[in-house]
């Protein structure tokens, strides 16, 4: 694993577009791989537009857990026209219809049920797409303004054996994103549900812990 704290200096400063650059070369030269993660959610088509700028071909990873709003769909079926996305699909082992039955409904947050659920809907999912894939850099779009956890992330941080999770765009605000989508004309959809994560949009599990 390389000196993050340095790494992070070094491009504490530099453009999202820099960040992304530096990352990809990282992974060529170790003859390693890629990936970005999405829900597809608001703003999401930001960074998928920035890495694809730059790795056009880059393995696109959606644990796509079937609670997604139609309008979720919709945009998401434009934002991977719209880019060309080298789009890996990951879903759960278990229905929608099966969850419904065994948690009657969405799990209250903060029991046990709920942290099954989400294990079972999001992180052995994602988990899967990591031993399938085997990156060595894994994109995300998080941003400090988004909770209080995510304030004290740094632009590069260890996310498991020979991984490293890269934010480029952590320190850009909700006003930075919409100009964006409206520079570039992207598709954005605001009407999105994450059923781990309840109305206070508290985090998932996915960013908590490293893998």
């Amino acid at each position: 694993m390389p000196n993050l704290t340095e790494i992070n200096q070094k491009l504490r400063n530099q453009s999202p577009l820099d960040i992304i650059e530096w990352a990809i070369n990282k992974s060529h030269q170790e003859h390693g791989k890629s990936i970005i993660s999405t829900h597809f959610g608001p703003y999401e088509a930001v960074l998928l537009h920035l890495v694809s700028q730059v790795k056009p071909d880059i393995d696109v990873v959606w644990v796509d857990n079937g609670y997604a709003t139609n309008d979720t769909y919709r945009a998401a079926n434009k934002i991977i026209d719209q880019l060309n996305l080298n789009v890996h699909i990951f879903v759960p082992q278990r229905t929608q219809a099966y969850l419904n039955v065994r948690y009657s409904g969405l799990p209250e947050l903060d029991t046990p049920e709920h942290d099954e659920f989400t294990q079972i809907l999001k992180l052995e999912p994602f988990n899967r797409a990591l031993a399938t894939l085997n990156p060595q850099v894994w994109f995300t779009a998080l941003r400090r303004e988004q909770s209080a956890l995510r304030q004290g992330l740094d632009i590069i941080s260890p996310a498991g054996d020979n991984l490293i999770k890269v934010s480029p765009i952590l320190d850009w605000t909700t006003q930075d994103m919409e100009n964006y989508i409206k520079q570039h004309n992207l598709p954005n959809e605001l009407n999105y549900f994450d059923p781990t994560k309840g109305p206070q949009g508290r985090e998932c599990g996915l960013h908590k812990v490293t893998f």
